[in-house]
């Protein structure tokens, strides 16, 4: 039987949006992004060698790093430096991260530097690493083109915007950009990262106890559509492009 969403929102819409850049001083380029209760700060550092296995391939490297904070959560999380080890769910999430935005630039045009991009969660209400793929997005592209005013690039190597969004199926129905409530209450969840031209990078979706189906997937395409739409737009804006 159908509930309401969280603050009565319609099935395709996202939560408030928010994206402050240059939110660090020192970082070449910083984002504080919010999807509602979820806060990722995003920042971006240059790195003028690339990792040795790609020494002499005359092309950049874009990688990413991922944490939350011991107090993005109700309860407080040891950091993972003192567990010793990265869990898994970070390993899988940073990869994501630098997976996604190694689509959306020109490696060769990037010249032989890497770009480390940091997403420390402050607080997490669900959508966490998709918060972080849209905000690693807008620091990556103001380091590039700090780098293009420092006269080391011609032009940002950085194609095309692109930005992640999460659906699911709650209580039968398909639903955009869930938080916690619903994501914890899905039957189906599912993780999109899609360029503003509509092209797919990737997309993570699983069941939960009852499979779906290829039209209830078509929908949750759909609406991963609109969403990083709209969350493309919400990036030219804050860089204003």
């Amino acid at each position: 039987m159908s509930t309401k969403r969280p603050n009565n929102r319609a099935l395709d819409a996202l939560r408030e949006i928010s994206i402050e850049p240059s939110v660090s001083r020192y970082a070449e380029g910083s984002c504080l992004i919010k999807f509602g209760e979820t806060h990722v700060l995003c920042t971006a550092s240059v790195d003028e060698n690339v990792p040795r296995w790609m020494k002499g391939k005359g092309k950049g490297w874009v990688t990413g790093e991922y944490g939350m904070l011991p107090r993005a959560t109700h309860s407080r999380n040891n950091r993972e430096a003192a567990r010793g080890k990265q869990g898994g769910r970070t390993v899988e999430i940073q990869r994501l991260i630098g997976r996604s935005l190694r689509a959306a630039i020109d490696l060769e045009l990037l010249g032989e530097r890497q770009i480390i991009i940091d997403c420390d969660v402050m607080q997490a209400d669900g959508g966490t690493r998709t918060a972080s793929i849209t905000g690693a997005w807008v620091a990556l592209y103001q380091a590039c083109a700090q780098l293009v005013e420092q006269g080391k690039l011609s032009k940002n190597p950085v194609t095309e915007r692109m930005s992640a969004v999460s659906c699911g199926i709650v209580d039968g129905e398909c639903r955009l950009d869930l938080e916690y409530v619903e994501d914890s209450a899905a039957q189906a969840d599912a993780n999109f990262v899609l360029t503003s031209t509509g092209g797919i990078i990737e997309v993570q979706a699983s069941a939960e106890d009852t499979p779906f189906t290829a039209l209830e997937m078509a929908e949750l395409t759909r609406l991963a559509a609109l969403g990083t739409e709209t969350l493309c737009q919400h990036q030219a804006k804050a860089l204003g492009l």
